[in-house]
């Protein structure tokens, strides 16, 4: 929003939300009925029913070019404004389809009323040269005074401000402007279509080639990574006065006073408002090269839908947490996109026989270490059922997995951390992490009552790790595991790497409890429902919630979220606002919460801890290394992320 927003700052349809879209259909289905019915003699016109193709083309153009701008940024070669990108800039930007909506209202309304703007032909080339002329001349020349205009403190504050919002622009950032502003804009690109239509010259390529022309344009010069070669300006040198770069218009969102051309630069020279440093800025952003991170966190995308909701999908989808029983975009998603997903997701795994890099991100630890962490996240381009149904593809995951982290090693990476099901063994301190996180989760809990602790799932390190805190801190903590007597066996050996007598020793003995001994068992599955006292707390130690899909209150289902019971999400904590160029949630968590094994990647290279352990291992009593985790994540600004409720149980299942 504009600082001081003026007349026409809203977009009339605003009010409508998502529904914004039934506005086009009216038009859409006026263009296609002569194909399915007899409609007074009128005959199909092929310029007219190609409008809603050409717009569906204008978002793919777009969604393209973020896609694409947001993978090369991530890896920062070429990169040209080292700016971080929030949440606030993504929200803001997330109407950029508004501008496509206007213009096909304006597009089907002139080709229906003006005489003559119907049954087109596909290609006059006089119409093409006309087009061209207008646009390098009056139209870059109008819009050159109009932009300067619009940075009169008057207009600045009540319109082009809201563009200038973003800093570090993305190239969907060139369509952010107020409704009124793209009144003006589109009055001004409006002038070589009515001339066309006027001339008789008009032709279905000339009108959608140019502002397709306009798109490409647009969105190439508000990306924030320099690609166009130098070679092209060497060879063709007057290219320099009438091709912008983004470098080029870059500096025109940093210094504000210059570079105000459109696409062509010349009315810059013309008027001496180029910055001196335009050729500067972009010979430097070409001869920068890719940074090596400090920290890797190697993930992977859920299911096949979860694509659109990565960070190089829908930006706006990115920005929410990815859950199915909350998306309002699930149902089209799901039912509507699903021959795209389905091709989508076989292109996926065949044009990426690697890990990719998929965010990136920094941590600016001036207040405790002061160490500069640089952090990225690779995303190995594998779904959750193919680790776990598909055995064939268990050797290509294992490969992919080594391939990652041989190349993370070979750009002298520090940590490597590992998330969603790549952690077939977890490293120690990430398990401590999550442990940590748990653990406190449990002891916050405002009780008058002695709490039960029945934990359930696999014998994993977490569960290990927990289990002794717990034990210690005179919780009991019921085993109920997938093979309970011999998990409980294999959990009480590794408490202790020798024996001991000490009080803390037969404390921990004492609480933990086969639940064959333990007559109030709680949370089995009964009826295909589970069966758990009243306001029992679960509390998840994995990356994955069981019940992240649950339905809500089916009678007779075997996966029910119950009302009267609280469910906990993935072990996580809140970041601080130091980890910068965060705008994306890490698949079901909210926003500025990431996962335990995240967290922990950070801490081990902030904190230079040892130890890269993997395999069988055994905890000691006294070690205090949960406390340790725990404090040097609240010392780096982590805070608990955990729901303040007050247990009224005496159950909590972990």
């Amino acid at each position: 929003m504009a600082s001081k927003p003026g007349v026409l700052t809203e977009w009339p349809w605003t009010p409508l939300g998502r529904f914004k879209y039934i506005l086009l259909a009216p038009w859409v289905l006026d263009s296609m009925s002569p194909l399915f019915f007899e409609t007074n003699g009128r005959k199909w016109d092929l310029s007219y029913s190609l409008n809603f193709p050409f717009l569906l083309w204008r978002v793919i153009h777009n969604q393209i070019w973020i896609s694409f701008s947001r993978f090369r940024t991530s890896k920062s070669k070429n990169r040209i404004l080292d700016k971080p990108i929030e949440f606030e800039q993504v929200d803001r930007e997330s109407n950029w389809d508004d501008n496509i909506i206007m213009q096909g209202l304006m597009f089907y309304m002139g080709q229906k009323y003006l005489e003559g703007a119907s049954n087109l032909p596909i290609w006059r080339t006089d119409g093409i040269v006309i087009t061209i002329l207008l646009h390098t001349g009056p139209v870059e020349f109008l819009y050159y005074w109009l932009h300067r205009s619009l940075h009169h403190h008057f207009l600045y504050s009540r319109y082009h401000s809201h563009h200038h919002s973003s800093i570090a622009t993305e190239p969907i950032t060139s369509v952010i402007h107020p409704f009124g502003e793209h009144l003006m804009y589109f009055l001004l690109f409006a002038i070589p279509l009515l001339t066309m239509h006027f001339t008789g010259t008009a032709s279905t390529i000339g009108l959608a080639g140019y502002i397709t022309y306009i798109d490409f344009m647009n969105n190439m010069g508000h990306c924030n990574f320099e690609f166009v070669p130098s070679s092209l300006f060497t060879t063709f040198p007057f290219l320099k006065y009438i091709f912008y770069t983004p470098s080029y218009h870059s500096l025109h969102h940093t210094q504000f006073r210059t570079n105000y051309a459109l696409f062509m630069p010349m009315y810059d020279y013309i008027y001496s408002t180029m910055d001196k440093s335009s050729n500067t800025l972009y010979e430097t952003s070409l001869k920068r090269t890719e940074e090596s991170p400090d920290v890797v966190h190697l993930t992977h995308p859920t299911t096949p839908d979860s694509i659109y909701h990565l960070r190089l999908g829908f930006a706006s989808l990115a920005s929410k947490p990815y859950m199915k029983s909350a998306d309002k975009w699930y149902f089209i998603i799901k039912w509507v996109l699903w021959p795209l997903t389905f091709l989508w997701s076989i292109l996926f795994q065949r044009m990426f026989s690697r890990t990719f890099v998929l965010e990136s991100n920094t941590f600016d630890d001036h207040h405790v270490t002061k160490k500069m962490l640089r952090i990225q996240t690779w995303a190995i381009p594998r779904y959750s059922y193919q680790y776990k149904r598909l055995s064939r593809q268990r050797g290509t995951i294992n490969s992919l997995i080594e391939k990652a982290i041989l190349d993370a090693d070979k750009a002298g990476v520090k940590v490597l951390s590992l998330g969603l099901f790549n952690q077939a063994r977890i490293y120690p301190y990430y398990a401590l992490s999550a442990a940590a996180i748990v653990l406190n989760s449990i002891t916050n809990l405002k009780t008058q009552q002695q709490v039960v602790v029945m934990m359930r799932g696999k014998l994993t390190k977490v569960a290990c790790y927990l289990a002794l805190a717990l034990c210690q801190r005179g919780v009991q903590v019921v085993v109920k595991l997938q093979k309970s007597t011999k998990d409980f066996e294999k959990l009480s050996s590794r408490f202790f790497s020798t024996s001991s007598s000490s009080q803390a020793s037969l404390l921990a003995k004492n609480n933990l409890i086969p639940s064959k001994n333990y007559n109030n068992v709680h949370g089995n599955r009964q009826r295909g429902a589970y069966e758990c006292t009243k306001e029992t707390i679960f509390i998840p130690y994995s990356q994955i919630p069981p019940w992240l899909n649950f339905k809500k209150n089916t009678k007779g289902a075997a996966n029910i979220l119950r009302k009267d019971c609280i469910y906990y999400s993935t072990p996580a904590m809140i970041i601080p606002s130091f980890l910068e160029n965060v705008h994306s949630c890490e698949n079901w968590l909210p926003r500025m919460v990431m996962s335990a094994w995240r967290i922990a990647g950070m801490l081990h290279a902030l904190e230079d801890w040892e130890g890269h352990e993997c395999g069988n291992w055994l905890i000691t009593e006294d070690d205090g290394m949960i406390d340790k985790v725990w404090s040097a994540s609240l010392r780096h600004g982590f805070r608990p992320y955990y729901l303040p409720v007050s247990c009224t149980s005496t159950i909590i299942s972990a």
